[in-house]
């Protein structure tokens, strides 16, 4: 197996020479090799493999002034070693450091000002531990708390800024609270909401301006609730209406005797 980059220069550009390398014992042992794993190569995959065949090496390298190595360091170390890398200005170190270690050592990182590194900490979390996430300024990792965090602690984000995280809370919030994000301000978070409310609660929505969300109610509201739409401007949602409403009890039609 051969790299695709037939070059071999380190973190500042200078070219690997392995002559003058700590490590050349372990290069004549089969230990390491040129453009393919290397400690000293600034390509990350060599600095990986280099690791993955002595990982014993992994701890002196810790504090290496290249973040790569560094970064894939920790991924090897020993674990009692890595606390101190919660504090790397690297958010690749940092987050191969937090992922190792115990979940406490993660509520620390979860103010981390790299998005990244809160994002992936989200994952480790759920629970209690994710509330303070919740109201992160990065709406992506406010949606990696809402698919994570216990449906009843879903409440304080009913009203957030961002529609797809919004979407998400409405797939997922206890089916009393739905009535609550019924006239949110975008149609998608609505019609979320009226594919989990009841028929009865449907017709709450039979006019709403998107005509996806009335065609939900033309579909499934009880037919009393349809009248209004068996006129609507939408074709779709007059068609299924109407074919509702059609269906009529025998004795309606009946003849007299």
């Amino acid at each position: 197996m051969t790299d695709d980059i037939d070059e071999a220069r380190d973190w500042l550009g200078n070219e690997v020479d392995c002559a003058g390398c700590a490590h050349l014992p372990l290069n004549a042992a089969g230990g390491c090799r040129l453009k393919h794993a290397c400690v000293n190569d600034r390509y990350a995959r060599r600095i990986d493999r280099f690791f993955n065949w002595n990982p014993g090496f992994a701890d002196a390298y810790l504090a290496h002034p290249h973040f790569e190595v560094r970064a894939i360091a920790a991924k090897f170390a020993n674990v009692f070693l890595l606390p101190p890398l919660l504090g790397d200005a690297d958010e690749t170190v940092r987050w191969n450091a937090v992922r190792r270690l115990p979940k406490r050592y993660a509520l620390q990182l979860r103010g981390d000002p790299h998005r990244e590194v809160r994002m992936r900490v989200a994952t480790l979390l759920d629970g209690e531990e994710l509330v303070q996430m919740a109201a992160d300024a990065d709406y992506y990792v406010r949606l990696v708390v809402a698919r994570r965090i216990a449906p009843l602690l879903l409440g304080r984000m009913i009203d957030d800024e961002e529609a797809e995280v919004r979407r998400v809370v409405a797939r997922r919030i206890p089916d009393e609270w739905l009535l609550g994000m019924i006239n949110d301000r975008d149609a998608s978070v609505r019609l979320e909401v009226a594919q989990r409310l009841s028929p009865e609660l449907l017709a709450l929505l039979r006019r709403d301006p998107d005509w996806r969300i009335r065609y939900e109610v033309a579909s499934r509201a009880a037919v009393l609730e349809l009248a209004g739409l068996v006129e609507d401007q939408d074709g779709l949602v007059r068609e299924v209406a109407r074919s509702r409403v059609a269906v009529r009890p025998e004795r309606e039609t009946g003849t007299s005797a």
